[in-house]
């Protein structure tokens, strides 16, 4: 007798690395005949990942960002949380849930804490490799705290972890062939490619070094540059136009393809992006986010840099003539990138998506 169909609210709005993540557990969930529901925020960026997911529920939430505990908005923000709460309350009880899965943020926070008022099992899923402060206090009423990298567990000493990897988005799984990737993005498939990516939401800093440091790279090799959409008109502006095979996009829905062309990475270090590169084979070059929460890009970045499948470098560090001089030399080392790649490959965990829904599932 097959078993009983379980219905479980996935908490992943507000950023891609809380949305790809959650989805990727909903698809693995309903592969299994069971019946997940996505919350997530009503941002532009959640909206236009979720409309390509038709035959997935999403619901829209009001997203909730926590101010300095000393600030005059903590007030508004303990109000909008309570709200949020109860919303929350409603919809488990009218999707009549079985298990709450928070994906990181305090988008999560609500909705697992009203799971765990309604006396349903609660769990958190964690990224990075140092834990989120919304994780952090979320995890008190969590069953169970799911990682996706192993340092991140000296975080939880009071709750069970279970190293699970981070879920990535099926098609990241399946890789198209590389002349079919070029031709999305009509570049050439001979080319050494460079990827750019400073995540969904895009980082100016970065697109612009990358910009300008394009001036100085060798003409053979060709640069793919996503920019986000808030970036993407003032770096079309700065971006040497000139250049041949520079192919500047505002937003990537198709990141399998992007990851297919690519001979090398250079981005951000959020733990979905990191998930995926990993994934994909593709060793990186990292500068972390210097204004993160915890410096937790830094901690990420380090965990590829220890294991060779990355270098990391800081920001600050950089001026685009550094960076074009970084990039050239990798870009021409076919030897360094093989090894770097396997590093990368090394770190891949490519069942989270089953892990995490294997841990849910077992916890009820």
């Amino acid at each position: 007798m097959p078993p009983t169909p379980k219905k479980i609210l996935i908490a992943c709005g507000g950023t891609g690395g809380h949305l790809f993540p959650g989805i990727a557990v909903a698809e693995s969930l309903l592969a299994q005949g069971h019946q997940p529901l996505l919350l997530i925020s009503q941002k532009k960026i959640d909206a236009q990942a979720a409309s390509k997911y038709p035959h997935l529920e999403f619901q829209t939430v009001s997203a909730i960002a926590k101010p300095p505990t000393l600030s005059p908005k903590m007030l508004p923000f303990l109000w909008a949380l309570h709200q949020s709460i109860s919303t929350s309350k409603k919809i488990l009880r009218a999707f009549q849930a079985d298990a709450v899965l928070g994906m990181g943020g305090f988008t999560s926070l609500p909705p697992v804490f009203a799971g765990h008022r309604l006396k349903l099992k609660t769990f958190i899923h964690d990224s990075n490799a140092r834990p989120g402060r919304a994780n952090i206090l979320a995890a008190r009423f969590c069953n169970q705290v799911l990682i996706g990298l192993e340092p991140a567990a000296a975080y939880f000493k009071n709750k069970p972890t279970l190293t699970t990897g981070t879920p990535a988005r099926p098609e990241i799984l399946t890789l198209p062939s590389r002349a079919e990737a070029a031709a999305r993005f009509s570049l050439d498939p001979g080319k050494t490619t460079l990827l750019v990516t400073g995540g969904s939401q895009g980082s100016l800093r970065l697109n612009q070094l990358i910009a300008h440091a394009a001036t100085y790279l060798p003409a053979e090799i060709q640069i793919l540059h996503i920019a986000g959409p808030g970036d993407y008109d003032r770096i079309k502006e700065e971006h040497p136009t000139q250049r041949h095979g520079y192919e500047l996009i505002g937003f990537c829905d198709q990141m399998a393809s992007a990851y297919a062309l690519a001979d090398l990475v250079i981005a951000r270090s959020g733990a979905s992006t990191l998930t995926e590169i990993s994934l994909a084979r593709l060793p990186s070059i990292l500068v972390p986010y210097p204004y993160a929460a915890d410096d937790h890009q830094t901690a990420n970045a380090k965990v590829f840099a220890t294991a060779g499948a990355a270098q990391l470098i800081q920001e600050k560090d950089l001026t685009p003539e550094a960076l074009a001089k970084i990039l050239s030399s990798l870009l021409t080392s076919p030897g360094a990138l093989k090894q770097m790649a396997q590093a990368a490959h090394s770190l891949a965990i490519p069942d989270a998506a089953a892990r995490v829904t294997k841990a849910i599932l077992a916890g009820l």
